[in-house]
């Protein structure tokens, strides 16, 4: 896995052995990022569930200009510190970034919480499936996205493919709009859901 375009392009990124982190391969992050274009550039962005950071990574390196890492995991979390020092040094030694980054081990909710005075241009999510099948978490994970968010934020959610995405949730003043679904078809495949907020 690696760096796939920018200043960074080709700096490998470590990944914790086992199953707990479920790294974004190279081809779904060329996809998602050939959608957003240039509204990477400049943007501030947020990296929740974030695991090897490769969301945001690949953000940093073509042109964000700050990035906020957040993961919970401690095998996934030391990764993470690697990643964002090997990209942060690539940055640097081009000349040409000047882009914040930042990592938090946390989990969403308290990091909502600590970065609640923060508004976010593009904000990648990718929970454990589970979060996402769970009613009561992910309604969490849903309004910590409004919390979040201002008036254009672009999110990209990583699910299944066979996920029903809410268009709205109980006393909840946004209804969420999807732009785009790319990945896979198949059953339990990954895909990435592509969405702006809208308030009713």
């Amino acid at each position: 896995m690696r760096i796939t375009s920018g200043i960074a392009r080709g700096i490998s990124l470590e990944s914790p052995k086992g199953d707990n982190t479920r790294p974004a391969t190279d081809a779904a992050r060329q996809a998602i990022f050939s959608s957003l274009g240039e509204l990477v550039i400049d943007a501030r962005v947020l990296d929740l569930f974030a695991g090897t950071g490769s969301y945001g990574l690949e953000s940093a390196s073509r042109g964000a200009s700050e990035v906020f890492f957040v993961e919970n995991d401690r095998r996934a979390f030391a990764c993470l510190k690697k990643n964002v020092l090997a990209v942060s040094k690539s940055l640097r030694a081009s000349g040409e970034s000047q882009a914040r980054l930042n990592t938090i081990s946390a989990d969403f909710q308290q990091a909502t919480k600590n970065l609640a005075d923060k508004k976010f241009d593009i904000i990648f999510a990718d929970p454990p499936y589970r979060l996402l099948l769970e009613e009561k978490s992910l309604l969490a994970i849903l309004k910590s996205f409004t919390m979040l968010a201002c008036d254009d934020t672009l999110f990209i959610l990583e699910a299944p493919a066979d996920f029903e995405f809410p268009t709205e949730i109980p006393d909840c003043n946004f209804t969420f709009d999807i732009i785009k679904r790319l990945g896979k078809k198949s059953k339990g495949k990954p895909s990435q859901i592509i969405f702006k907020i809208q308030k009713k």
